[in-house]
């Protein structure tokens, strides 16, 4: 029987039915599928387990037989061609062979490219440098006082001031 005709003989619901499975770790068969199937015997645990909870006893309580869970049984498929695996190996190495080769080319070329980035970057750098000392002796030849040396001195002649007459003076906001 599977899991709903069960629900249905015991008056549960097929939810209820998983979870007394799972709460209390029953073994029971399964299906290629992963569907329960239920034999009279677990169906005569779970009629038990059902009159145990009608009696008012709590799922906790309930202490059924654990009996050793039966293990799964599965085809597992022979190896029939070892030479085709082999292949496949053989190629899955070269092909990893070529991976850290064409890894290691790029990275080689990378460090080239950083290398002559630098290098320039380096004659620029002793290029200007050069420039600025040909400044610091040209400069240092001209020998050209500051104008901060000389004393700044404030014209103190007295122009013309106009006159203001009184009304502008009282309303100089205008």
């Amino acid at each position: 029987m599977n899991t709903s005709e069960v629900a249905k003989l015991l008056g549960v619901s097929t939810s209820t039915i998983q979870r007394w499975i799972k709460q209390l770790e029953l073994p029971m068969e399964r299906n290629e599928r992963g569907h329960y199937h239920f034999s009279s015997e677990d169906i005569e645990v779970l009629k038990k387990i059902h009159e145990q909870l009608q009696s008012g006893t709590l799922i906790q309580e309930i202490t059924p037989i654990k009996e050793k869970k039966k293990p799964r049984k599965g085809i597992v498929k022979a190896v029939e061609d070892n030479l085709a695996i082999e292949k496949l190996n053989e190629k899955v190495s070269k092909l990893e062979m070529e991976l850290h080769s064409k890894a290691d080319s790029v990275a080689s070329y990378q460090l080239l490219q950083h290398r002559r980035e630098i290098e320039d970057l380096q004659a620029q750098v002793n290029e200007l440098t050069a420039q600025l000392e040909q400044f610091q002796k040209l400069f240092s030849k001209l020998n050209i006082p500051s104008q901060m040396e000389e004393p700044i001195v404030f014209d103190s002649s007295k122009g013309k001031r106009k006159k203001k007459n009184i009304v502008s003076s009282l309303f100089g906001f205008l």
